[in-house]
């Protein structure tokens, strides 16, 4: 059997921390979770932001540190994904959003499944999504 390798998205480990039960199973199934410097930069954006910004960069590293969970660079690897699935998007008009581009190219590099609320990864076809809708 292949081992169940996702990255988790900002808006996933969002639902995770909120309870989202599906969230966690997947994440409890998972064999192994990966993050890349966009999907830290976002939540670290989003907590300095916020009211509990020490608390939630301590939740944060302690997800981290698990043995499970690592952080995959961005290297020129991850660029040339990157520019394969724009200019896929840009010409079926689908655009997503640049962070979400970077993360869809680290998962397309390292043949992750994106976990994520965000279903405009729906519209990348070099890439595997685990869509749950947010709520």
């Amino acid at each position: 059997m292949e081992k169940n390798r996702i990255i988790l998205d900002t808006s996933g480990y969002s639902a995770y921390l909120r309870g989202s039960p599906a969230i966690r199973l997947a994440i409890q199934q998972a064999a192994e979770i990966f993050f890349n410097p966009i999907i830290v930069g976002e939540l670290l954006a989003g907590y300095i932001m916020g009211k509990s910004e020490k608390k939630n960069r301590a939740i944060l590293q302690e997800f981290l540190s698990s043995l499970r969970v690592q952080i995959v660079d961005i290297d020129e690897e991850t660029s040339e994904r990157y520019a394969i699935i724009m200019n896929y998007l840009r010409t079926k008009g689908t655009p997503i959003p640049t962070n979400d581009l970077w993360i869809a190219a680290s998962a397309m590099q390292h043949g992750l499944m994106v976990l994520t609320t965000d279903n405009h990864y729906l519209k990348v076809p070099q890439i595997i999504t685990e869509y749950y809708q947010a709520g």
